[in-house]
């Protein structure tokens, strides 16, 4: 046990463990420099709206992996699943025009990736990163296969509102779901019991089963809300671009995971924080906005987003090997 005059000794820098504010500073310094070099369409109320609106199917994803990092796994495929989901919802909307039966069968769809995921992991015992790699194929080929590469239009006024094209208070519906996927993944992980024990599976899978967790149990859950948070985002998309096509989604794992591990959830489990994940989908996505007023290519935002993935890493690393 460390005395207080060992913890004393140590730089004050060092016992502020820095890793856990970096999202802050990025998200200021990202801002304060597209407010400079883009003063004229940066700073106006739309473009601020929009880059949240943008933001929210990354952020309702990136609640769900903080989850599934903080339990020490990943789920790969939940970028397939969102267009999976939207094409199902799409397709169902096309022939019944029942939106609750289109939402519950695009839904249902996050719902059976996410047991077929867990079957796996927890049965068969094969590692996340291998499994969901799988399925991310395998519901990519099902998302081309249902409508022949055909993109579907979403006409459905109900379900055009309710996910993505609606205001509810003056305020876009997304902006909405947003703080809804925040305000219960912060309640399930800070205030509730289950919140503790998937981060005690993160941290040590063993302990955690030998103190009566149900180890398993919590890698399910995991893995289902993941893909069911990715098939709400697909929902989401359908409504707001008022169509599904097998395309949604496939740039969303990289923006996804960057955001919650930018947000001081650990790599390597046992650590996660879903506000920081919100300002880190948040940053993702002004970074995007910023670099297109800047007139920069597709390429060049994927580079960017690179580059704070390998910061983020390397933070989370050093976190790791500090504990």
């Amino acid at each position: 046990m460390s005395t207080a005059t060992e913890i004393l000794a140590v730089p004050w820098w060092r016992r502020l463990a820095l890793q856990n504010y970096v999202v802050y500073v990025g998200f200021v310094l990202v801002f304060l420099f597209f407010a400079i070099t883009q003063t004229q369409y940066f700073l106006t109320p739309n473009n601020l709206a929009n880059i949240v609106i943008q933001a929210a199917p990354v952020t309702v994803m990136a609640v769900g992996m903080v989850f599934v990092l903080s339990a020490g796994e990943i789920d790969l495929s939940i970028g397939s699943v969102v267009a999976l989901s939207a094409l199902v919802a799409a397709v169902v909307l096309r022939f019944t025009d029942q939106w609750v039966l289109a939402a519950g069968a695009g839904l249902l769809i996050g719902v059976l990736v996410g047991l077929l995921n867990a079957v796996f992991v927890t049965l068969v015992r094969l590692p996340s990163f291998l499994v969901t790699l799988a399925t991310m194929g395998l519901v990519a080929g099902l998302a081309r296969q249902l409508t022949d590469l055909q993109s579907v239009p979403v006409t459905n006024d109900p379900f055009v509102w309710l996910f993505g094209g609606g205001t509810l208070l003056g305020l876009s519906i997304l902006i909405w779901w947003t703080a809804a996927a925040i305000g219960v993944g912060w309640m399930l992980l800070r205030q509730r019991r289950y919140g503790a024990h998937v981060l005690a599976v993160g941290n040590n899978s063993s302990a955690a089963r030998v103190s009566g967790i149900k180890v398993n149990r919590v890698r399910l859950m995991v893995l289902v809300g993941s893909a069911t948070s990715a098939a709400l985002a697909g929902l989401l998309y359908a409504g707001r671009l008022q169509g599904a096509r097998y395309t949604l989604g496939e740039a969303d794992l990289m923006t996804v995971i960057a955001a919650a591990i930018v947000g001081g959830t650990s790599l390597f489990g046992g650590k996660g924080s879903v506000v920081g994940a919100l300002i880190g989908s948040l940053l993702m996505s002004m970074l995007n906005n910023g670099l297109v007023l800047a007139g920069l290519t597709v390429s060049q935002q994927m580079i960017a987003r690179a580059v704070i993935i390998l910061i983020a890493v390397s933070f989370s690393l050093r976190g790791k090997k500090s504990q």
